[in-house]
């Protein structure tokens, strides 16, 4: 039993990885930083991986039955790897030993309160989920969206949503496939 555990183990931490390979290639797609106008920097990257994993993690929170608890385990195993990968990453910008810590507790902060804010809005309608995004997708970008991008962005949202609602098995696995950017905008 110990050497099966071990094995579901790996294979969880398989596909968590997985999944945030995908997450980070969808977050890095041009058009969120040309067309979306999200602001190209250190917080408007952050804020996408998070917004992208956030909908994936909702995914695995839909799976129901035997495989709720294989869900929960890689769900818990990608959000480790992200904040994993997030430290690596303060450190290699040269982030202090001492204050790394600070910082990853700020990111987890951040993630936990708009990983609240979409799912409040994605429940309640687009003023709420308009209004998440603008506060903190948008929220450092200078000069402000054009007219009608945040709007677009909710609907890139909402699509995504559906898009991955029915995927569960699928996430559990490692597989994940996100409908593309320009789809939502139509």
């Amino acid at each position: 039993m110990p050497l099966r555990r071990f094995l579901d183990g790996r294979r969880r931490r398989r596909a968590a990885h997985s999944l945030y390979t995908a997450i980070i290639m969808q977050a890095r797609q041009p058009d969120f930083y040309l067309r979306q106008q999200v602001p190209d920097s250190l917080d408007g990257r952050f804020d996408l991986i998070v917004l992208h994993a956030f909908l994936v993690m909702r995914g695995l929170g839909r799976v129901e039955g035997n495989g709720r608890e294989a869900a929960r385990e890689v769900s818990q195993a990608l959000f480790d790897m992200m904040f994993a990968d997030m430290e690596q990453n303060l450190r290699e910008l040269g982030v202090s030993d001492m204050a790394v810590g600070k910082r990853v507790k700020q990111m987890a902060q951040a993630f936990y309160g708009r990983v609240a804010a979409y799912d409040k809005g994605l429940s309640e309608g687009d003023e709420s989920l308009i209004s998440a995004l603008q506060r903190n997708l948008y929220g450092a970008a200078d000069p402000a969206p054009a007219e009608g991008v945040v709007a677009e962005m909710a609907a890139y949202l909402r699509q995504q949503d559906t898009w991955l609602a029915g995927a569960g098995a699928g996430l559990v696995e490692g597989q994940v496939s996100f409908a593309p950017l320009a789809e939502a905008a139509q």
